[in-house]
């Protein structure tokens, strides 16, 4: 047990992090591992693999997930931008590095190899541009005068340009939604809102016109007559054969014949072996993370703070919402993990990082230190 008379960092920390929310998170993180050994021995074994392959290396991705999670939430806000900056700027080199280096998968280039490694640069961008519109945001609302606004603009635009040249919709519909909350949360006005939903039809049109899988996709949601609808039709039926309560651990059969059992549709081999009551339990979860960081969000004084938490818990339940719905075929196929249950290394990390920030702005900080770093800002800002 940690004292609160210590003055260690630890106890500090202990004493000042949401440890409700700590443990939402570490809950999910228990989770994917149980859905990992569940869902991915006969992917694997699909493959050549050894049947655990794939519970191994989630495992594996899981340990230093947890420990950049932890690690950044000890940061203060002024080093979680400082380093939100380095990881955006990175992450978007990297990005762009894709597009000449990174190997084609079913028309698109996402990944690069670095050391040996396979990373989706993509995934840690989320996270450092949602801090960075945040402090655009909050700057804008302490400064009105500063064009803060249009710099966040300027910035959706470099992040969606990347994102659409590999191309990656998901993705870039995943970063606009979170933009365009945090726009809403800072005061957007209605003209914004028709000028922005006009342009995103208008992508969206532009996208089913000109790129053929995009239109596929988009044709097979709203007819499934029109194309291959196999992956589908087997997570629908997987909710059907569950039912409340699951077939039981290892008794699903959705997991032998879809090739993305342990990533896209992870959810329904939850559905399949452990019952629609175990989905509800994780939307419970996924629910919890997202309401309490918005309650902690909406009682907070920085207008930094304020905006990069209500970001990342946004970002946390578009990306868990979008997931679900395709495996319920609520919407066209995108392609996006959910949180911290689907394999994936680069997803996983990034999560980390994101939540490790989530953490560290909802910790709860004594007025006076508010005031005092308010102070300082003044202090710099002002003319010598």
């Amino acid at each position: 047990m940690v004292s609160r008379l210590e003055r260690t960092r630890f106890a500090a920390w202990w004493w000042t992090v949401d440890r409700l929310l700590l443990a939402a998170l570490l809950a999910l993180m228990l989770a994917g591992i149980i859905l990992s050994l569940a869902a991915s021995p006969p992917v694997a074994s699909r493959l050549g693999l050894d049947p655990f392959y794939f519970v191994n290396r989630h495992v594996l991705y899981l340990i230093p997930a947890l420990a950049v999670m932890l690690a950044t939430s000890f940061l203060p806000p002024r080093h979680i931008r400082r380093l939100a900056v380095i990881v955006f700027i990175v992450s978007l080199l990297l990005v762009a590095a894709t597009l000449h280096y990174g190997a084609e998968v079913k028309g698109a280039r996402r990944w690069i190899v670095l050391l040996g490694i396979n990373i989706q640069p993509s995934e840690f961008l989320k996270p450092a541009f949602v801090i960075l519109i945040a402090w655009l945001f909050g700057e804008s609302a302490r400064r009105p005068e500063m064009p803060a606004n249009t710099f966040a603009l300027a910035l959706l635009l470099v992040a969606v340009a990347g994102l659409v040249l590999q191309p990656d919709f998901g993705q870039t519909m995943l970063v606009a939604l979170v933009w365009s909350a945090l726009f809403f949360l800072a005061g957007m006005r209605l003209v914004w809102v028709g000028g922005l939903g006009g342009a995103a039809a208008l992508g969206l049109a532009t996208a089913y016109m000109l790129i053929p899988h995009v239109a596929r996709r988009i044709e097979r949601f709203r007819d499934p007559s029109s194309g291959d609808t196999f992956n589908i039709d087997q997570a629908l039926e997987s909710f059907q054969r569950g039912g409340w309560f699951g077939r039981g651990p290892g008794e699903g059969t959705v997991k032998r014949i879809l090739p993305e059992s342990h990533t896209d549709f992870v959810f329904a081999v939850a559905a399949e072996e452990f019952g629609i009551v175990l989905c509800l339990l994780l939307v419970a979860l996924f629910t919890f993370i997202v309401v309490r960081a918005l309650r902690h969000a909406s009682r907070n004084e920085d207008p930094f703070a304020r905006f990069a938490a209500a970001g990342l818990a946004v970002l946390l339940g578009l990306q868990s919402a979008i997931n679900m719905a395709v495996n319920l075929h609520l919407m066209p196929a995108k392609g996006m993990t959910l949180p911290f249950i689907s394999y994936g290394g680069s997803s996983m990390i990034s999560l980390a990082y994101g939540m490790g920030m989530l953490l560290a702005l909802t910790r709860e900080r004594p007025r006076a230190e508010l005031l005092a770093r308010e102070g300082a800002l003044a202090a710099a800002e002002s003319p010598a």
